[in-house]
């Protein structure tokens, strides 16, 4: 019987709580701050359990003392006897994990002042970062968003049934999206924002995808952006990827990148492929 096993680990308060919680709705059997010394014993018993377990989940990280010392080995060990293990590492701005312990007003494990123990906290994990596969930075991310992904990403692994291309419209002013495998900046399409009547519309809205769509050079860089799309995704397959996310950014993420997004992702699935379509930045204010 082959076991999926996943390791969720990252900074104090990045979301992998929201993580394995997303997990265990996908029929992981979830674990939370398991001590690393126990994970080979822990995935023998699972290898017995006669097929009720097939797929695991555990939170792994700075709480246990020992963890820093213990993990570079077991990581390693079990890796090289051909477990499957697949390392999440969530991290997040400073910024962004300081508001979130000012707002749940929990202490930070590792004590000391709250951007002191951040800081030692990302110094100490730097290299398990290094080992992971894949790093998600949840700065931007709601709890519902960072689930979504989650389930998106993880939940393909069950599918045989081919990739899942997944098309996130972005703004770079808001800073790049740490989940994608590809990025396209169509910043080089004429921008609604300068016309009054459009900048408080955006990619969703049909006068705002007329103007974009218009340019000559919008429909021919959509013909060339579909058939990479159509060399690259069967070679990824080939390779055994089920998720492939493409970001497409513009100034802002509300005009431009919206509207390449969906007009993409509607050509791809009449094409036959499984496309699912996000927008982060849609409502994040005006594009400059």
């Amino acid at each position: 019987m082959k076991l999926r096993v996943v390791i969720v680990s990252g900074l104090s308060g990045s979301g992998k709580s929201t993580a394995i919680k997303a997990l265990e709705d996908l029929g992981f059997f979830c674990l939370d701050n398991m001590p690393v010394v126990l994970l080979p014993k822990f995935l023998e018993l699972c290898l017995t359990s006669e097929g009720k377990i097939t797929k695991v989940a555990l939170v792994m990280d700075l709480r246990e003392k020992d963890f820093l010392r213990s993990y570079p080995e077991t990581f390693s060990r079990l890796r090289e006897e051909g477990q499957e293990v697949e390392l999440l590492f969530l991290e997040a701005s400073d910024t962004a994990l300081v508001r979130r312990f000012q707002e749940t007003r929990r202490p930070h494990p590792l004590g000391r002042s709250l951007l002191e123990a951040i800081r030692l906290e990302r110094e100490g994990l730097a290299g398990l970062r290094s080992m992971a596969n894949w790093v998600l930075d949840t700065s931007e991310f709601t709890s519902h968003q960072l689930k979504r992904v989650i389930r998106e990403r993880f939940g393909q692994l069950q599918n045989q049934e081919g990739m899942t291309t997944s098309l996130l419209s972005f703004g770079f002013r808001h800073g790049m999206p740490f989940e994608a495998d590809l990025v396209m900046d169509v910043r080089f399409l004429p921008n609604p924002y300068f016309l009054p009547s459009l900048r408080p519309l955006t990619g969703e809205d049909q006068p705002v995808i007329d103007y974009v769509l218009s340019a000559p050079e919008a429909k021919e860089f959509l013909e060339k952006l579909t058939g990479m799309m159509e060399f690259l995704v069967p070679l990824y397959q080939r390779e055994g990827k089920a998720y492939l996310t493409l970001a497409i950014g513009c100034t802002g993420g509300r005009h431009r990148s919206v509207t390449i997004a969906n007009e993409l992702g509607r050509v791809l699935e009449k094409q036959g492929g499984k496309v699912r379509v996000r927008h982060r930045d849609v409502n994040k204010g005006e594009e400059v």
